[in-house]
């Protein structure tokens, strides 16, 4: 067979694959990148060019590409168990990891429930918390409430708590309407004001809901310290600790929606520990299993599980998917928390936030640039664009110019953020920041 160049790869994906969050046509003029390997930080194509991978492929591959450890797990497993329907049946990796995780909370939390995607643990927290409500006896707590600029994932019941028009406007239709509040967005403070003084103008907002329509309320859900895919919008974890008490005090659930910001990435393993606070329900994925397979979870409080627990088949959790709790994923899973233990990787990684922080330094304090924020392994600034048509082009305008520096990044508007694996060495980290400088400086300038 003639050997295929990455041209040659492209052509045929865009002849037969449809691209998530993507406006297809756009590729008329930027061209795909045709994987052929990836080794640590780095992207490889097939012509050999290397692209440093300085969003971890979507927030998810967290100790590099072709992870050695992770990739012995993996074939050990393949020999033993490669799936097993979870319903009347178990296996090894799914035990483990949810004893793991549990664990992890302190056993606050436990009885993982398994899916495959973040959107579809959302849907099943959010599931969770109105059976269990109608278990108890409140039938009539049916509404949810999310912060404004909130994003949950892509199914029609994540997009019903998504306050981003960008993905909730073409499907309004479809959606169940639920009720918007502030988001205790650091950025938002007044002159004078600090992150904390946010966090109770915007939870005073949520008290003033609770306290109209608490008993129709079954749940507020959130993306602790960190807004991710509307522009990684940060905030005091006071917020969380106030909102727990609003929750309790209201008989709401809160649903913690840890997805992008658990494993590590807020520098405690789970972003809901800065607060010192644990929610009704955790929904993790994306990094779960080292960027290896898909795998997601929701973690919950016993008193939940038990609300369920009944000979009437009715009043189970009746929700399922084919791949639930697949032994691959769960073993890939494993493999990630054994490399956070015996790595001492929370530890090594404020190391590497430190180092990353002041590599970017220049772009903090650049003068098109505003709010450098971080937290445990996530950065982002805001790009100062004054035009309104090149500020709508930004981050398209970005990502190619990346690109062609050999560097993966994607902005979210004019938000730039890096969130890349653990494992950067210092030249990687000099690296990343200077050509994440050289990338802006060019665009801005062209």
């Amino acid at each position: 067979m003639k050997h295929q160049t990455s041209s040659d790869w492209i052509a045929r994906s865009l002849r037969s694959v449809w691209h998530p969050c993507t406006q297809m046509q756009h590729h008329e003029e930027v061209p795909l990148i045709a994987v052929s390997h990836g080794k640590g930080p780095w992207l490889v194509d097939h012509e050999g060019r290397r692209y440093l991978d300085g969003i971890s492929s979507w927030w998810v591959n967290m100790f590099g590409h072709a992870n050695p450890r992770i990739n012995a797990a993996l074939k050990d497993q393949l020999d033993k168990l490669e799936h097993a329907m979870l319903a009347g049946f178990t296996h090894e990796p799914v035990v483990e990891l949810s004893e793991r995780l549990a664990a992890l909370t302190g056993h606050a939390l436990g009885h993982a429930f398994y899916a495959s995607d973040g959107a579809s643990a959302v849907e099943i927290a959010m599931k969770m918390s109105f059976h269990a409500w109608r278990n108890a006896g409140y039938p009539a707590k049916q509404e949810f409430v999310c912060l404004q600029g909130s994003y949950h994932g892509e199914t029609i019941g994540a997009l019903s708590v998504t306050d981003v028009p960008l993905f909730k406007d073409a499907y309004g239709p479809l959606l169940r309407a639920s009720h918007v509040v502030s988001a205790p967005d650091a950025r938002n403070a007044g002159e004078g004001e600090t992150a904390q003084d946010v966090a109770r103008r915007a939870i005073a907002e949520v008290k003033a809901l609770f306290e109209e329509r608490g008993d129709k309320i079954a749940a507020i859900i959130v993306e602790p310290l960190v807004q991710c895919a509307t522009g990684m919008a940060m905030y005091d974890p006071l917020y969380l600790k106030l909102l727990r008490d609003l929750c309790d005090q209201h008989r709401v659930h809160l649903i913690a929606d840890e997805i992008a910001v658990g494993c590590g990435r807020t520098g405690t393993f789970f972003a809901c520990e800065q607060a010192s606070i644990w929610p009704d329900f955790l929904c993790l994925s994306k990094g779960i299993s080292g960027g290896y397979l898909p795998l997601s979870l929701v973690l919950t409080r016993d008193d939940i599980y038990q609300a369920f627990y009944s000979e009437d088949i009715t009043r189970g959790f009746l929700h399922s998917h084919s791949y639930t709790g697949n032994p691959l994923a769960c073993r890939a899973a494993l493999a990630t928390l054994d490399i956070f233990e015996e790595d001492d990787v929370l530890n090594r990684n404020r190391e590497l936030a430190t180092k990353l922080t002041i590599a970017l330094a220049p772009l903090a304090e650049h003068e098109r640039t505003r709010h450098f924020r971080q937290r445990g392994m996530i950065f982002a600034f805001d790009a100062i664009e004054p035009d309104t048509d090149r500020a709508s082009t930004f981050s398209r305008r970005f990502f190619s110019t990346a690109v062609e520096n050999e560097l993966l990044l994607r902005p979210i508007g004019r938000t730039v953020y890096l969130m890349p694996p653990y494992v950067l060495d210092d030249e990687e980290v000099a690296g990343l920041a200077a050509r994440t400088q050289k990338v802006f400086e060019s665009v801005i300038a062209g």
